[in-house]
């Protein structure tokens, strides 16, 4: 009776976790997934903040379209948080990084439509290319839930970016 009790106890610590993916890939995994996590966020701000303040001919499409986004890039913060915590560790709390790449008042007044696609286009390119990577490495190493969480976002950012190419399309 004594093995099956030590059996059944429970493994806290996350030295002990055994799901089948090394400790040192699982914290190279949470590490990525934090820095994509603050690239999402970095989206959902600037999406948020261009919703608010696009003008001119592109403003109901550009609206519309950074309001589906932010919407749906705050929903992913919280799969992928919940992703670093399943790998084990802590989801990062660097909320207060967002002054870094979060548009000024001052920029937002003389920023254009068009000049507003092109920094989010920027930045889903950018998150698109860390999410390959990440998700790559993931499947190199049989984390066939991150790479399939990966996969869905990468696919997001790779539409979202056909989207607000067709916007500015001459």
């Amino acid at each position: 009776m004594k093995q099956t009790a030590a059996v059944l106890k429970p493994k806290v610590k996350d030295e002990e976790f055994d799901i089948g993916l090394t400790k040192a890939y699982r914290q190279q995994m949470a590490t990525a997934l934090s820095d994509i996590l603050a690239d999402t966020y970095k989206l959902v701000i600037k999406s948020h903040i261009y919703h608010w303040n696009v003008v001119g001919p592109l403003f109901k499409p550009l609206h519309e379209l950074t309001e589906e986004h932010y919407n749906a890039l705050f929903k992913a913060t919280d799969i992928i948080a919940e992703r670093i915590r399943a790998l084990g560790h802590l989801a990062p709390a660097k909320l207060a990084e967002a002054k870094t790449f979060a548009p000024s008042a001052a920029s937002v007044n003389h920023t254009s439509a068009a000049d507003m696609v092109a920094d989010l286009i920027v930045d889903h390119e950018a998150a698109a290319r860390h999410l390959r990577d990440a998700g790559t490495k993931a499947d190199d190493n049989g984390d066939l839930v991150t790479t399939d969480m990966l996969t869905e976002r990468l696919d997001f950012h790779e539409k979202a970016l056909w989207m607000l190419r067709a916007i500015v399309a001459a």
